[in-house]
């Protein structure tokens, strides 16, 4: 399969390199240094482009492959609100294909899993209150989450007390403690914890008075994600439309 780049940080590296092992050719890799080769040739001819980059960026390099109908698979945040509906539009209604994951580890698509099902059961319980931290490196610039609140919607959508996600309490990089004021006790309070070189740690609580049940998914690397990106790229280059971890796995 020939893999375009789009993003050359720590993670692009990554995936090249697992790419390579599993036997498939990076034919373009572009960074913000070189857009024009959007343009070339050797972009054009990539089976898929793998997208890492920034939420203010993201969408247009969609654009910019869609408009060659290279196939994308990208796990930029911060974007879907304000671009959801128009990507959606265009992989329906005008042939793109994006296979999108706010996270492309397999483990934590198997936490996805396992807080959607938790989400139901506790859904009986309403002493119970659930709340949410979010800890990543502190390069990361977006809070909460993208994975966070993936993780939330799905929460919320499972429970009949909650009403939507709030942000919490912010621990900046250089320690500041940003607090949130008024939080609504019907909105799932997300706190976020930028800190070291952490690649990315999510904890849901659910909290009584008689106890509190926690499950967390940490992540010792870089490497799940990368790998999981590469798996996406094989199954995007044989389907189209607008693809997503539950189509590559179905639990």
């Amino acid at each position: 399969m020939k893999i375009a780049l789009i993003g050359y940080g720590k993670m692009g590296h990554m995936i090249e390199e697992i790419a390579k092992k599993r036997g498939h050719e990076i034919v373009s890799i572009i960074d913000i240094d070189n857009l024009e080769d959007f343009d070339s040739p050797a972009f054009c001819s990539a089976d898929v482009a793998i997208e890492f980059t920034a939420p203010h960026v993201a969408y247009d390099n969609y654009l910019r492959a869609f408009a060659h109908h290279v196939k994308v698979v990208s796990g930029s945040t911060g974007w879907l609100k304000e671009h959801g509906e128009d990507v959606k539009r265009m992989c329906e209604e005008q042939g793109q294909t994006l296979f999108w994951s706010s996270n492309f580890s397999l483990g934590v698509t198997v936490f996805r899993a396992v807080n959607r099902y938790l989400a139901r059961i506790m859904n009986r319980f309403p002493s119970y209150t659930p709340s949410m931290e979010e800890v990543h490196h502190i390069h990361k610039l977006d809070h909460p989450s993208g994975t966070a609140i993936t993780l939330a919607e799905e929460l919320v959508a499972e429970t009949d007390r909650m009403d939507g996600w709030q942000m919490g309490r912010l621990v900046q990089p250089d320690g500041t403690v940003e607090e949130a004021s008024c939080l609504a006790p019907d909105k799932l309070t997300i706190d976020s914890v930028r800190r070291g070189e952490v690649p990315g740690i999510h904890s849901i609580t659910w909290d009584s008075e008689a106890d509190a049940i926690t499950i967390t998914h940490d992540a010792h690397s870089r490497r799940g994600f990368a790998l999981g990106a590469v798996l996406a790229a094989e199954y995007t280059a044989e389907h189209s439309g607008l693809l997503t971890m539950e189509d590559l796995f179905q639990f």
